[in-house]
């Protein structure tokens, strides 16, 4: 935890520091917004839109903790790993609330969570030797998820029509293609990174 926790500058930055901690925060606000939208129960009230207002902010706030992060040279290998966990926690819980709901066909929400638990468990086989952080497809595809789950959220087909529900289904479909094509692209990096690192080693 020593080090840097809000300056910049080029020493070690602390585990602890404020991009690390506004990360945390992203983390704690998933069960708050599900909570809420179970509670909810599907009706469409004031607590849906509360839910899908927080896991907005939510999801903002993983530029503010990038922008932290790389502005004030406060990136950690601690950082790398949280930041896509905090990701997958708050749209995990998103699709999993709205299965719950019969609101989203559980299929997706089951090839979305293998996806990302695949790679998490596969991010912390790997961490000893080093720490992968998300690619560029992989980025893409979190924020992908992340508007289609968004759209999702927000009772927008009651407040602007059936023609919403098209909308949420072609935004969800990328999501899932996005996802399962990010997938492929960490299995095939980890295959080549490994098959290097044997190849170094004889």
């Amino acid at each position: 935890m020593r080090g840097r926790v809000a300056s910049r500058g080029e020493t070690p930055a602390s585990a602890g520091n404020v991009a690390n901690i506004v990360t945390v925060v992203r983390i704690l606000m998933a069960p708050v917004f599900v909570w809420l939208l179970l509670t909810d129960a599907g009706e469409g009230g004031w607590l849906r839109w509360i839910a899908t207002g927080l896991f907005v902010l939510a999801i903002v706030t993983d530029a503010v903790d990038g922008f932290l992060a790389r502005s004030r040279n406060l990136i950690t290998d601690q950082g790398k790993l949280l930041d896509p966990i905090a990701d997958k926690i708050l749209i995990g819980g998103a699709l999993v609330a709205l299965s719950i709901l019969g609101e989203l066909p559980w299929w997706v929400t089951v090839v979305i969570l293998v996806r990302e638990l695949g790679i998490t468990a596969l991010r912390l086989a790997v961490l000893r030797d080093h720490v992968i952080a998300a690619s560029i497809l992989g980025k893409v595809k979190t924020w992908a998820q992340a508007i289609a789950v968004g759209f999702a959220l927000g009772p927008l087909p009651a407040v602007l029509g059936e023609w919403m529900n098209v909308v949420n289904l072609v935004l969800m479909s990328v999501a899932v293609i996005l996802t399962v094509v990010s997938g492929v692209e960490y299995l095939w990096q980890a295959w080549r990174s490994d098959r290097a690192k044997k190849a170094a080693a004889a």
